[in-house]
Formats: structure tokens, sequence, C-alpha cells
């Protein structure tokens, strides 16, 4: 049997044969909403350009054209999609969709690249002054002032009608719910899975668990993600599991020191997903430039590309607004971000250059999908045009 030329070659690469998507995340949107006394409604709805923004077009030409990546998380905020007048659901504020369509558009139209949608709100809504823990939780019977489930999915089948049309928009439910039922979770989930079909959306969907969807804490616990979110169902089989997995000892992704093997932390989910015949997309971790990480962040990547059970991934993170101040892994230290350009306090050369350019992207696959819709089978491997 003849190979194509792209098999082949995705074949010679040998571990790299199962990534089909590998970019960056990219934070900005979820800002502007902080508050020391947590007050709610801080920031909202916030000045577009001011106080948070989505990408910069400049640093995603970098990422496409220079570094060769295809995929780009894109976070924005249930309450400023959706404003508390109205509630969670299917009515959008219209000027802010415009701006986030048009980041979107972006990346997905002009670039050719992937993008995933990406509510930033921690399985939470109407207080996000205090995220992750402010916000009631969605689906909470108990919480008078909760949104429900069935709004939950009200919200995710007009998001996905409206890029139903684009197959390089990837639905990433919702990022890292924590301290809640996994059922409920699940039933979250199902929701908008449910919501997506029926507005006749076939976009890959990526889903999280519960426990900040950690890949380390998957199996674990008196109420694992494990024994729970295998019962999903997609008509369409286009749905991944979405895992954040940072490396230092504690896995906030806080800490200048990479201390966690990501072997022996992500094997018993890599198992688990083996077992139920499922994918997954590690769309958060990170390292420092210590030490430590130089080895570490190498390693996690070379996990995931020997691993055919991970088809995609996205370090964090970029975005315009971070300055001097770092996304993760620095101990609260200016030592800036993934943003092309970016400067630590000192003036010296930040992560994008001490972290991406050093030790991802000699480890961004040469061959990944520049065509077809995003999937959980991924699409045919090749070389940036």
């Amino acid at each position: 049997m003849k190979l194509s030329i792209s098999l082949a070659a995705s074949l010679v690469s040998g571990a790299y044969a199962t990534i089909y998507y590998a970019g960056v995340a990219e934070s900005g949107g979820e800002f502007g909403v902080w508050s020391p006394t947590s007050t709610p409604g801080t920031g909202l709805p916030g000045r577009f350009g001011v106080d948070y923004s989505f990408i910069s077009e400049a640093a995603v030409d970098v990422y496409v054209d220079q570094n060769h990546v295809n995929l780009f998380r894109i976070a924005f905020l249930l309450e400023r999609m959706c404003p508390l007048a109205t509630g969670l659901g299917a009515t959008f504020n219209e000027t802010h969709f415009g701006y986030y369509k048009q980041a979107v558009d972006y990346v997905t139209k002009t670039k050719g690249a992937y993008a995933i949608l990406d509510p930033h709100n921690y399985m939470r809504y109407n207080n996000p002054s205090s995220q992750p823990f402010s916000g009631s939780v969605i689906g909470n019977a108990s919480d008078p002032t909760a949104a429900t489930t069935a709004q939950f999915g009200a919200f995710w089948g007009e998001l996905g009608r409206r890029f139903a049309d684009n197959e390089r928009v990837i639905f990433a439910l919702m990022n890292e719910p924590h301290d809640m039922a996994t059922s409920l979770v699940l039933a979250n989930n199902q929701a908008a899975i449910d919501a997506i079909r029926a507005a006749g959306a076939k976009n890959l969907i990526i889903m999280p668990g519960n426990s900040w969807t950690g890949g380390h804490a998957w199996t674990e616990g008196s109420d694992p993600s494990s024994a729970t979110m295998n019962k999903f169902v997609d008509p369409a089989n286009n749905t991944a599991i979405d895992i954040h997995e940072y490396l230092d000892y504690d896995y906030s992704g806080g800490h200048l020191e990479c201390v966690s093997d990501p072997k022996t932390n992500l094997d018993a989910l890599t198992g688990w997903l083996k077992t139920n015949k499922l994918k997954a997309f590690i769309t958060e971790f990170g390292g420092s430039n210590s030490t430590s990480c130089q080895k570490m962040v190498p390693e996690m990547l070379n996990y995931m590309a020997k691993n055919p059970e991970y088809i995609g991934w996205t370090a964090w993170a970029a975005g315009p607004f971070w300055g001097t101040n770092s996304p993760c892994c620095t101990n609260s230290t200016l030592l800036g971000s993934l943003e092309p350009g970016s400067k630590a306090g000192d003036g010296s050369p930040g992560l994008y250059e001490t972290v991406w350019l050093k030790l991802m992207q000699p480890l961004v696959p040469k061959l990944l999908q520049w065509s077809g819709p995003a999937s959980v089978s991924g699409g045919k491997l090749t070389a940036k045009a």
C-alpha cells in the first residue's frame, strides 16, 4: 500500500504523529473585573481595548507565520456576552459578540488556524469580581441566584448556531469547573452538547471535568471525574476531553519550580482515555524559565506527543494586556508572558523568548492540520505553507 506524502512524513516524525493542533491560549478577554472588595458588577461591561481585549492580530501573525502554530484558545466572560440584565441564555450583547467574532474570524478566516472558544467562568455566572471563586454555580438548584442548566444550554445553543458554519471553531464548554458535584458538571456539559447539536453545529466540542479539570486529579477523590465524564452522549461523536495540568508542586501554575512529573501525574488519566476510547486536549499548561522547568516543560510536550490520546494543546498564556506581568509560573515575579515581544520587569527577555522559543517552539510538530473541520479524528497533516 502506498502512503500519501503527508502520512509518510508523519510516520517519519515518529512521536509527533498524533498531535493535530498546537498553539497558545489568549488571555485578556476575561480582564478588568477583579475587585479587591469582591464587589459584584465591577468592570462590567468594561471598555473593549481599554479594560480587556481578546487578541493582538500582530501577535497572532507571529505565531502562525513564524512559529507555525495552528491553534488559539480565546477567553471571554459570560457576563459580558450575556449581560446580567438579561441573564445567561440566548440574548447576547451584540457589540461585545461582534468584537469577539472579529478575533475568532481573524484567527480562523484570515490566518487559516483553529480557534477554541473559552468561556472563562469556572462554571459560575453572575459575579466574576473574585474569580475563580465568586459567582453562583450554574445549575445549583439550591441557589436562587444561580443560572440554570437549561440557561447554560440555551447559551451554548445560540453560540453554536452563530459559529456552525465555521469548521475551524472548537467549542470548549467551560473553563475549570470546581467545588461542585461532578454529576452537575456532566449535566451542564450534556445540556450544552445537546443544544449545540440541536442548533445544527457539528463543530468539535471539548468538555471539562471537575476539580479544575486537572489531569492529575481525574481519578482521585470521592467524586472523581473518571466515574462520571464518560457518560456524556454526543450524536455527532465529535467531543474530546479538556484537561489542564501545571507542573508545580500544587498544580496551580503559580510557582517557579516544576516538580510534578507529567508521566506520573497523567498516566491514570491517559489510561482512562484509552479505556473509554476518548481523546483529549490539554488547553492549559506552562512553566517558568527555571532549571527544573527547562527539563520538565519539554517532558510535558513529549508526553502528549507520544500518547495518541492527546490530539492538541495550548500553552498558558499569551495576550495583549499582560505587559511585564506573568500569567503563570513565576511566584508573582514580573517575567512577562508568552506574548511575542514580551519583556520582564527588568527589561530582559520575557517568557515568550525564554520559555516559548527556547522550550516549546522546538517541539511544535512540523506537521499539523491546516485544512478541514476540527475533529476528534484529526485531519490531514501538512507543513505550514
